[in-house]
């Protein structure tokens, strides 16, 4: 009996142990996660903004509060040795906290997208310290308050952007690409216009000077005809040259020459 009382008692506890496991797996954490920038650099005297955004597994609704807290780094400052509240959001609304801040903060979040961010316009030297991020969205309020590190410093001092260093390097390299194409097509232009040029000055060179043998050929025949107009014509006369030898290949020794006048009575 005994033996059978502890098999049945092992069984229960097994079994309450597996119901246990599979209610704390199931059940949703009633929690909330917060996330905001390390650390934040503003130039002095312009606008900056505190980024903060959550996750939640419930729905937001209008009992969502966002609350923004401040605790400066200098030993001289108001906040220095406690947080202050800066900035208070609930109901769509916002409520500026210590007059410190009235006026130079403004909610720039949207609840309904998990954004509570802040904006600080403008930013001064005092502001150098802690902002704290702390968001509640019933049921789910528990969870740790985000925080930025805020420094305000010089423009001097502000960090500088490779970025549009690189753009800017690009831009440049691309413009003289383009000036090298450009004189490129100039030079072309040039040279291809001035060897055009200079092929129809040896045209026209070769067009003028064709026509003057047959012009003075002209002339030749015409001063030949001018002293006798009505005097004879002779025609041609041809002289051979005949080889007397009386040797066979005389016909092949003899000279090819040919005396040609023609003469027409």
């Amino acid at each position: 009996m005994e033996t059978k009382w502890s098999n049945m008692s092992c069984r229960r506890v097994l079994l309450t142990g597996f119901m246990l496991c599979i209610v704390l797996v199931t059940t949703p954490c009633s929690g909330i996660d917060i996330h905001a920038d390390s650390e934040v650099l503003i130039q002095n005297g312009t606008t900056g903004t505190l980024r903060c955004s959550f996750r939640s597994n419930e729905v937001v609704s209008s009992t969502t509060s966002v609350t923004w807290t401040f605790q400066s780094n200098q030993p001289d400052n108001l906040f220095y040795k406690t947080p202050y509240t800066v900035f208070y959001y609930s109901n769509g609304r916002g409520f500026p906290g210590h007059d410190v801040f009235k006026g130079r903060v403004q909610f720039i979040g949207d609840i309904n997208k998990r954004d509570a961010s802040l904006q600080l316009s403008p930013a001064q030297f005092s502001d150098n310290g802690t902002f704290f991020c702390d968001v509640k969205n019933p049921p789910d309020v528990t969870g740790t308050p985000a925080r930025t590190e805020l420094r305000v410093v010089l423009k001097e001092s502000l960090p500088q952007n490779n970025m549009a260093v690189i753009v800017g390097a690009v831009c440049g390299a691309l413009f003289l690409l383009v000036l090298i194409a450009v004189a490129a097509c100039v030079v072309m232009r040039v040279m291809h216009s001035r060897n055009e040029y200079e092929g129809c000055t040896s045209l026209e060179s070769v067009s003028s000077q064709a026509p003057k043998p047959r012009k003075k050929v002209e002339v030749n025949l015409e001063s030949s005809r001018g002293p006798n107009p009505s005097g004879p014509v002779q025609g041609p006369v041809i002289y051979a040259q005949l080889d007397h030898s009386g040797s066979r290949s005389s016909f092949h020794k003899m000279e090819p020459v040919v005396y040609a006048d023609i003469r027409k009575n």
